[in-house]
């Protein structure tokens, strides 16, 4: 089946066409980052102008990357949540009124089903596996038993693991996006000298913090005597990354030895950072866990990720129908109930 995806949940216009849910023909991607950089972050009624200014074209352009028309398309994919609720609108209303025009059918697919399913696009992963969504909206741990059968394991009480990052890029003075920024200075810094606490790593569940982590950066801070050079900067920054990553790290291995499974995924915009795979790596190699990571492009906010999801559930019959609507808060044990399934 040949897919058109469209991704808009936040600040990305993301355009796909994908064979069979695995052979990616065109994945193109509109940046709003040097818009939203001057405001430190999303202004969502930014981001969904831009995405209304860009859907179309962007469509346009990912058909002729495909050598394809609209004839050819077999299906559409689109995220229905969660997100920037007027981002995903955007997408959603693109989605459904293509649909009509061509007598097609339609699913609206979940973000985070998207992004942990991406790597199959690469390489196959069996069930059931561990994944860990990880991203500026996202720190959850899943079993994963198939596409539509998800078990929540753990998730963050508070800020995302992406949010805390940049919150605390923010601090030290650093643009937008700062998670980014965070890695390539902590590589350059030596955290050795600064602690900083590792929030419910003691905690019996598998829930996430990091929150307090954020206010303890910002405490350290707050006790220097001057503004902090460069090489402070870069040392604060390892130090916070080497907690974070810990944090990521130590819980994700539990839930692996408490659910007895083998594989892990890692997946989403924070799955890029280099201490995160490093950390996983090093942890592979004194365990029985194998570790997949997507590679950088379907790690952050695209749309061809859509489409291991959406060709398994077309292929099954479901449809979203004309009443799909975009939904900013959407649990992702719930991402397979809303279709109807038509023989």
């Amino acid at each position: 089946m040949l897919l058109l995806c469209i991704e808009t949940s936040c600040d990305e216009t993301a355009v796909a066409v994908v064979r069979d849910g695995r052979e990616i023909l065109s994945n193109l991607i509109i940046s709003q980052i040097d818009i939203h950089a001057r405001f430190g972050g999303v202004v969502p009624e930014l981001a969904s102008r831009q995405h209304l200014q860009a859907i179309g074209p962007l469509v346009d352009a990912a058909l002729v990357d495909a050598g394809l028309t609209l004839d050819d398309i077999e299906g559409l994919a689109v995220t229905r949540g969660p997100g920037l609720i007027g981002a995903l609108l955007v997408g959603v209303s693109y989605a459904k009124a293509l649909a009509f025009a061509l007598k097609l059918p339609l699913v609206g697919v979940h973000h985070i089903e998207g992004h942990i399913l991406a790597i199959m696009l690469e390489q196959p992963v069996a069930t059931p596996f561990l994944a860990l969504a990880v991203s500026g909206g996202h720190s959850h741990l899943f079993r994963v038993d198939g596409v539509g059968r998800y078990l929540l394991l753990g998730r963050t009480v508070d800020d995302a693991a992406g949010e805390a990052f940049d919150k605390v890029a923010k601090m030290l003075g650093l643009p937008y996006p700062g998670g980014p920024v965070i890695d390539r200075l902590a590589a350059q810094g030596h955290g050795a000298g600064i602690r900083f606490p590792r929030p419910m790593l003691n905690k019996p569940n598998l829930d996430f913090s990091f929150s307090g982590l954020k206010t303890s950066v910002l405490t350290y801070l707050e006790t220097l005597p001057s503004q902090p050079d460069q090489q402070t900067i870069a040392n604060i920054a390892a130090a916070f990354q080497e907690a974070a990553v810990d944090v990521l790290v130590q819980k994700t291995l539990r839930a692996a030895e408490e659910q007895n499974l083998e594989r892990l995924v890692v997946a989403g915009g924070v799955a890029c950072n280099s201490g995160l795979r490093r950390a996983f790596g090093a942890a592979e190699l004194t365990s029985e866990l194998k570790v997949y990571f997507p590679s950088p492009p379907l790690c952050s906010d695209n749309a061809a990720m859509l489409a291991v999801a959406a060709d398994d559930y077309l292929c099954r019959g479901a449809r979203s129908g004309r009443a799909l609507n975009a939904t900013s808060n959407w649990p992702l044990m719930d991402a397979a109930g809303l279709f109807t399934f038509v023989r």
